[in-house]
């Protein structure tokens, strides 16, 4: 198999085991890649939540110079608002910084912002319509663009 399309986001992180903890915590992401570069020092993960094939790919660096802020953000869809809710009450409790959550209405749903160890943004959200909008961009053409090709030039 072959990979195609976008297949990963690498972000840079001070601390491998805590952003691990995180991301399996916060998006339900495990591990399913794990190496040590041969930069002494250099850990690297391919984490995934196993929807798609896709991951995030954390890099242990000394310093972590840009993170993500809320505008660059890792978006990640949950079942419920309930769950959202949750994922809010744990991130405050433990001191986490948390934006929301937001009830946004249509196609945007219900959603929050925290912070990863290194500020990088997570959203977590019920209802955003992303797979019905990649369905529908991707699928055959419709009655009219069918129509136009019939007529020829």
């Amino acid at each position: 198999m072959i990979d195609r399309g976008l297949t990963h986001v690498a972000l840079p992180v001070r601390d491998l085991d805590a952003s691990l903890a995180f991301y399996e915590r916060y998006a339900a992401m495990k591990v399913v890649h794990r190496r040590e570069d041969p930069k002494p020092g250099s850990r690297v993960a391919w984490i995934s939540d196993g929807t798609r094939p896709f991951v995030v790919v954390l890099i242990e660096v000394e310093e972590v110079r840009t993170p993500l802020l809320p505008l660059a953000h890792l978006g990640v869809g949950l079942g419920s608002r309930e769950e959202v809710d949750g994922l809010v009450a744990a991130a405050k409790q433990e001191g986490r910084t948390v934006y929301g959550p937001v009830d946004a209405g249509y196609p945007v749903g219900y959603w929050a912002l925290i912070s990863d160890p290194d500020d990088h943004t997570l959203e977590i959200a019920f209802g955003q319509e992303v797979a019905l909008a990649v369905e529908s961009s991707f699928e055959a053409p419709d009655a009219e663009a069918g129509e136009s090709e019939d007529h020829g030039t």
